[in-house]
């Protein structure tokens, strides 16, 4: 019998939605002795997320079917010199298994996989199934979900599918256990602020003016940190300052995982790893769902902690000062509805994915789920 291969590829790229499950999963089969490649497209280095040690990258071109016929074409090219380049690459590293996280980035390597026989995974972090995923999903051998009930995957695929939870990154699972910080009649109030991945400019535009309108003895209590934009870091420093509220605002924060773990309350975009990850460490949170995705995907992600408890949902085009600044004021007069939520949303956590989606990965690679 022949020896197994203890390499395994990794294809993501696009966001860092895509990103960040597939550094959490290449922590764990390091540690389990794999050899492990990350292929992604130019665009994944953008996110600032630090590679794991001891991981090759490759870079390869792929491409978006956007709108129009003009980008349609121009995705479909990038999409035809990925693949080539996918082939070559596998047919030198012959991997056990090549894993995919979704997104037209990850499509390339696992399609090549999938002509040559090579046991394939996709991992679905959002609660709705990608159009990359649905494609590549009824020639995958195992299909890993992060939600039990993700919508658009069909019955025969169904079959196929394992609830793993979505990876989070280890300094986030190692937060599980942290209980909810007290919220004391006169302490602080510390609410985290991010606009996802890139920043969103409503949070700049709208969270600043919502805090000013709150009583003074509450404005006195809070504590914010905010991630924006670099061209609304001047803005959002001033507005907070002129409402004398203590706040800091960066473009990124290197320590996201200790400020989460210190909030009472988040408040930012529901992409696939932000809802993981506030469910893991347990936080409540405002969610303001992306608005333009056709499939409406933060939405439905949002829902799967708001209907457990742990999440209040605004829609963009409800989110506006008043509207938010009387949400967190009711929220702060009643402390026991905020630590209900967070409990609520630890809850939803699954703090082995990692170790979850490893499993099954693995026992692919092994043979021994063939």
């Amino acid at each position: 019998m022949h020896a197994v291969a203890k390499r395994i590829i990794l294809s993501a790229g696009g966001t860092g939605g895509h990103l960040t499950p597939a550094f959490a999963l290449a922590h764990d089969l390091r540690d389990r002795g794999y050899t492990v490649h990350l292929v992604m497209d130019r665009r994944g280095g953008r996110y600032g997320l630090p590679v794991p040690d001891g991981i090759t990258v490759h870079t390869i071109h792929a491409g978006t079917l956007g709108r129009g016929i003009i980008a349609k074409i121009k995705g479909l090219a990038g999409l035809a010199a990925g693949l080539v380049q996918a082939r070559i690459l596998i047919a030198r590293l012959k991997p056990s298994v090549v894993v995919g996280f979704g997104g037209y980035p990850s499509f390339p390597a696992l399609r090549a996989a999938q002509s040559i026989r090579i046991p394939t995974v996709i991992h679905q972090s959002d609660a709705v199934l990608g159009k990359a995923n649905a494609m590549l999903a009824p020639r995958t051998d195992r299909i890993a979900l992060s939600w039990p009930d993700t919508k658009g995957l069909a019955d025969d695929d169904a079959v196929r599918a394992v609830v793993t939870g979505n990876p989070v990154r280890p300094e986030i699972s190692a937060l599980y256990n942290k209980p909810y910080p007290p919220l004391d009649d006169d302490g602080p109030i510390r609410l985290f602020v991010t606009g996802g991945s890139l920043g969103a400019h409503i949070f700049a535009a709208v969270v600043p003016g919502a805090l000013a309108r709150l009583s003074e003895s509450v404005k006195t209590r809070l504590d914010v940190t905010q991630q924006c934009r670099a061209e609304d870091l001047e803005q959002v420093r001033t507005a907070y300052e002129a409402a004398g509220i203590a706040a800091t605002c960066e473009t990124f924060f290197n320590d996201v995982h200790e400020r989460l773990s210190a909030a009472h309350l988040f408040i930012g975009r529901s992409g696939a790893s932000t809802v993981s990850e506030i469910a893991v460490v347990g936080r409540p949170a405002i969610f303001v769902p992306y608005p333009h995705h056709v499939d409406r995907q933060q939405t439905i992600n949002a829902e799967s902690l708001a209907r457990e408890g742990g999440a209040w949902i605004i829609a963009q085009e409800d989110f506006t000062e008043e509207t938010l600044s009387d949400q967190i004021g009711a929220l702060i007069a009643d402390p026991q509805k905020l630590f209900h939520a967070a409990e609520a949303a630890r809850s939803c956590g699954k703090p082995d994915a990692a170790r979850r989606l490893g499993n099954l990965v693995t026992a692919l690679a092994s043979g021994w789920d063939r």
